[in-house]
């Protein structure tokens, strides 16, 4: 499998935030979201090709059991799903990072899904697999990086069609390069919408810095 990147960090996002994370980045995205922040990972270009063995083997040099499988989009390479069902089986919370046009069919329920619906701005608004919804447990969560005011509408309106009874876990990312997080906090607010706004921590701690 095609591997950009095997790292140990803080985790920035989701409802882990905070805590210590082991990072593995599948090379190759079927995306090019204009915000994206992991644009080297779009090609499989500098990536390792390494085995699930050899993966594993990287992933338990650091003493941390918490693990996110993220990409470019990791669901592209069957070889994820092998990663992912080891590390479950070797006692690890697992974290999948997803963009949300791949199916979820098949997955273990053990698994944590982070799912991305992509925003207008993103350039790829209407991507997401709608069957995907199906897929979704209690502990999974649905992420929106929103880049501005169509963004948040957008956004809103998915949550009231969509999610209502699915999960409880929806979170509200602003683009750190268009959207004040103030602002954004101002918008739920005044909706009385239950979302948690999200900021990317690690952007914060280690700005522009790859493998943190």
């Amino acid at each position: 499998m095609r591997i950009s990147e095997i790292f140990l960090s803080i985790q920035g996002e989701s409802t882990y935030a905070g805590l210590p994370c082991v990072f593995v980045r599948f090379a190759g995205c079927n995306l090019s979201c204009a915000w994206c922040d992991s644009g080297f990972a779009r090609t499989i270009g500098g990536a390792r090709e390494l085995s699930a063995d050899e993966v594993l083997s990287e992933v338990r040099r650091f003493s941390c059991r918490l693990a996110e499988i993220t990409g470019g989009e990791p669901l592209l390479q069957d070889g994820s799903r092998v990663i992912m069902q080891r590390l479950l089986d070797d006692g690890y919370v697992v974290l999948l990072e997803t963009n949300g046009t791949v199916s979820l069919a098949g997955l273990d329920r053990r698994l944590v899904k982070i799912v991305d619906v992509k925003c207008p701005s993103s350039g790829h608004a209407g991507s997401f697999l709608i069957e995907n919804l199906g897929h979704l447990l209690p502990d999974d969560e649905v992420k929106f990086v929103i880049g501005g005011r169509v963004d948040y509408e957008f956004a809103r309106d998915f949550v009231e069609r969509y999610l209502k009874d699915r999960t409880l876990k929806i979170l509200f990312a602003p683009v750190k390069t268009t959207l004040k997080p103030d602002v954004l906090a101002e918008w739920i607010l005044k909706d009385g919408l239950s979302v948690r706004l999200q900021l990317q921590l690690h952007s914060y701690i280690w700005p522009d810095q790859r493998g943190r």
